[in-house]
């Protein structure tokens, strides 16, 4: 099954970085060097049932996941628990150094523990002697993020503040208060240059990261509510903004254009709340999650659904990530599942597949037209498969 449940509702979810898991037969394991086994076969999931007395942990689990059989172990490779504090929000160093996680009042930085050999690998957490002090007692983050080359790290907060942040030295580069009355979600441009916030209350806001200045308002229209925030890059290579916004009539996507700032055009997707949001690594895919539980995979330059997966979860879907390579997406639930989704090629089946579908059924309808008129014509149909793909589909007629 490509669905497990862990016991633990969860809030946050990410691939591991395949430079965490290199080959030590060489001696390259610990100097990093080397090719990368069992690159992103393995998930980090975050999330309990907080405070209190519930009999529900707080932990980071760590669940392998076989593409062969399309399914995540029944139980976790490792888990850590965190005590009496929820990790609430989660951000993988793209480098593979570790992780942070949002508590409800610090943030705290773990380390991944992996022993490779020629015979076998593991891979588990553990709580670093790295302290972040300039995140210790600033109450709940609700955004956490790097840039791409995990040189700079944002944190949002329930307080409206934004934080950012040298890695790892956690020099200052912006503190600003009042940001938004809550901040949602954090979003680093591609090339680093620019950290786009969107929150409750007021407009999305574009920030230049080198100045720590504001240069760009993302306004919103009549009723919308601004959700997620994702950069990403066109199909022609033209850098693009995807907002999340919810209106009456539900969930929908707006596409920014990232110089001018403007709206380039706007797409109704769902009915529902979108509950999470991710866009894929080459820009060809948007990734919906909504409260209802549904799981929604769009063409990112049509914005037609290439796929939909109902009742992905029996509950919200709370996070969304796609894999380095766009292949797969892992998502996970307040009902606490962790589910992986594989993406399969779209190549020209997808595009022509309503065409494949109608010679198909002209096929059909020749052979029987065929068979019920021996004298006149018979009718075959050539089908050339490969790799249990119909490639080709040829109708062919006979006079006798």
């Amino acid at each position: 099954m490509n669905c497990k449940k862990y016991g633990v509702p969860f809030y946050g979810a990410s691939w591991v970085p395949p430079t965490v898991l290199r080959s030590d037969s060489d001696g390259a394991g610990a100097s990093g060097e080397g090719p990368p086994i069992a690159a992103e076969s393995y998930v980090v999931l975050a999330g309990g049932g907080g405070e209190g007395r519930s009999g529900i942990p707080n932990a980071l689990l760590i669940s392998q996941f076989d593409p062969a059989t399309n399914s995540l172990s029944d139980e976790p490779v490792s888990k850590l628990g965190t005590g009496g504090d929820l990790p609430y929000r989660m951000a993988v160093h793209p480098g593979g150094e570790g992780l942070i996680c949002s508590l409800p009042k610090s943030c705290r930085w773990f380390e991944w523990d992996a022993v490779e050999s020629i015979d076998m690998h593991s891979l588990s957490l553990k709580s670093s002697e790295k302290v972040l002090d300039q995140l210790e007692d600033v109450g709940q983050q609700l955004a956490l993020t790097f840039n791409s080359e995990g040189s700079v790290l944002a944190a949002g907060g329930e307080d409206g503040k934004l934080r950012v942040f040298k890695w790892p030295s956690m020099e200052y580069m912006l503190n600003e208060a009042n940001v938004h009355t809550s901040v949602k979600d954090l979003n680093f441009s591609p090339d680093g240059k620019f950290l786009v916030s969107v929150g409750s209350g007021g407009p999305g806001r574009v920030w230049d990261v080198a100045s720590s200045t504001s240069v760009a308002s993302l306004p919103k229209e009549n009723d919308e509510i601004f959700g997620f925030c994702r950069f990403s890059h066109t199909s022609d290579n033209i850098k693009v903004l995807y907002v999340t916004v919810m209106r009456d009539q539900g969930g929908s996507i707006v596409k920014f254009n990232t110089t001018s700032w403007k709206r380039m055009s706007s797409k109704h997707v769902v009915r529902d709340p979108i509950s999470a949001f991710n866009v894929s690594a080459d820009g060809k895919l948007l990734a919906v999650g909504t409260i209802q539980g549904d799981i929604w995979i769009l063409d990112a330059t049509s914005m037609r659904v290439r796929t939909t997966v109902r009742k992905a979860h029996l509950g919200l879907v709370t996070a969304l990530k796609f894999s380095q390579d766009s292949r797969a997406l892992v998502s996970v639930s307040l009902d606490s599942s962790a589910r992986v989704t594989l993406i399969g090629e779209e190549n020209k089946s997808g595009k022509f597949l309503s065409l494949r579908i109608i010679t198909i059924i002209t096929c059909i309808r020749l052979i029987e037209l065929g068979r019920h008129s021996p004298r006149h014509f018979t009718c075959s149909c050539l089908i050339l498969c490969q790799n249990r793909r119909i490639y080709t589909i040829e109708p062919h007629c006979t006079r006798l």
